[in-house]
């Protein structure tokens, strides 16, 4: 076999990763279809991998991610690109600040919310308020994702943030609709 027909013979996966990706996929609920969640999961994943090495918790964040974006009326991808910029995908991190978790989420917002008990280094907790966030600023803000970043991290006439969760959600993150 030369070597360029070596080259185009597609390898099989893992049958683990196999078995892994096929649960994943009929898991996530937050996609029109099967089709679209195989071609994300397995797209961001990919870009993810640097960051979370555990093919199986990769898979599960990000169908954390997509569910909670999408319930929030967020853009996945965005979503990721403001995790990088904020915690490089470290669901322990804490900010100078006292922000917690993956989307750096203040804990006052427990106390406002009467749930002393919720854990912010919980991802599927820390998405929730963090999506939740994030969707009500760019309301806010009619829609301009530059502004509602910059509240976001409360940091608003300036632009240093929000051109960092862009930088990231242009070069690494995005997605074409």
């Amino acid at each position: 076999m030369t070597p360029a027909i070596q080259a185009n013979i597609r390898q099989a996966p893992e049958p683990e990763l196999r078995e892994l990706m096929q649960r994943t996929v009929s898991e996530a609920d937050s996609f029109q279809d099967r089709f679209d969640a195989e071609v994300w999961l397995l797209d961001m994943s990919t870009r993810l991998k640097r960051y979370v090495a555990d093919t199986e918790e990769r898979l599960t964040l990000l169908r954390l991610v997509h569910r909670e974006a999408t319930k929030a009326g967020l853009r996945p991808d965005l979503v990721m690109a403001l995790i990088h910029a904020e915690s490089r995908f470290d669901r322990f991190a804490i900010s100078s600040v006292g922000a917690q978790g993956m989307m750096q989420v203040m804990p006052f917002w427990k106390a406002e919310l009467g749930r002393p008990q919720d854990n912010l280094t919980d991802n599927a907790t820390n998405l929730r308020y963090g999506c939740t966030i994030l969707s009500y600023y760019l309301r806010k803000e009619k829609g301009d994702i530059s502004r509602a970043l910059a509240r976001y991290n409360g940091s608003l006439g300036k632009h240093r943030y929000p051109a960092k969760v862009i930088g990231f959600w242009q070069d690494f993150w995005y997605v074409r609709p």
